[in-house]
């Protein structure tokens, strides 16, 4: 792998302007970096370039919403219902109040996934760090939403179960499920992004023409199918959180 592997010019872009000043910064606090020219990893300068140009599109389309709508907002208008629909299905009508979170994650790993399609750049979900920080957010999210809305004995209920005999079992069983899902999460996204980029740089790299555009067809599949299952299993996680307090 590491022979297929090439340092990306954007990336080094990005070094070369800001390499050697955050160099500089990182000295301050008594970091030093041996060579700025890489100060910047790869997957860093892509998952900033993915939240640029995301929240640009995204700020300039929600500035023109228009009653006829035209054809980007009828895309972002149907993405947010697609989104709303999910959030219908496993959560209920109170899960609306979730919908930014979950349309955002959605988004960002769908923009993530395909980006590594694009020659010259790659999907920084094909980084374990990348697709960690993202289960983590939703990990922390959904703990977080669980304790608001049923509070911290009513959340601390559904690790334990209603029968205080079985409580002792059940409560070794249900932390070790839910520290195992940001784990689940993230190398489901890293492996199944990682090998699908791993597998068309080795065809490029023997047919560099027409034999890996089949495979970047599945691939645009697989991106969208790996940020719906991402996006699936956060609803599920937070329906599951907060379901005893909408039950009531």
């Amino acid at each position: 792998m590491e022979g297929l592997e090439h340092s990306l010019p954007i990336v080094d872009f990005f070094n070369l302007i800001l390499g050697r000043p955050l160099a500089a910064l990182l000295g301050l606090f008594g970091l030093q970096v041996k060579d700025p020219a890489h100060l910047i990893p790869d997957y860093l300068v892509m998952t900033l370039i993915v939240a640029i140009l995301l929240s640009v599109l995204l700020g300039l389309a929600g500035r023109r919403v228009q009653i006829i709508p035209g054809k980007i907002q009828v895309v972002l208008e149907s993405l947010i219902d697609f989104f709303g629909g999910m959030i219908l299905d496993t959560i209920g009508e109170p899960g609306k109040k979730y919908l930014p979170l979950i349309a955002t994650v959605g988004l960002f790993i769908m923009t993530c996934n395909l980006l590594g399609l694009i020659p010259g750049f790659m999907s920084p979900t094909s980084k374990l760090n990348v697709t960690l920080g993202c289960a983590l957010v939703v990990w922390l999210y959904y703990h977080w939403q669980g304790l608001k809305t049923q509070g911290v004995l009513g959340y601390l209920k559904q690790f334990t179960g209603s029968n205080p005999f079985l409580a002792p079992l059940l409560l070794p069983i249900e932390i070790i499920s839910h520290f195992s899902r940001p784990v689940s999460l993230s190398m489901r996204l890293f492996g199944n992004i990682f090998s699908e980029e791993l597998l068309i740089l080795i065809i490029a790299s023997i047919i560099p023409y027409l034999l890996p555009l089949p495979f970047m067809a599945i691939a645009i599949f697989t991106s969208v199918i790996q940020a719906y299952v991402f996006v699936l299993l956060t609803c599920i996680y937070i329906a599951g959180a907060v379901a005893h307090e909408e039950e009531h």
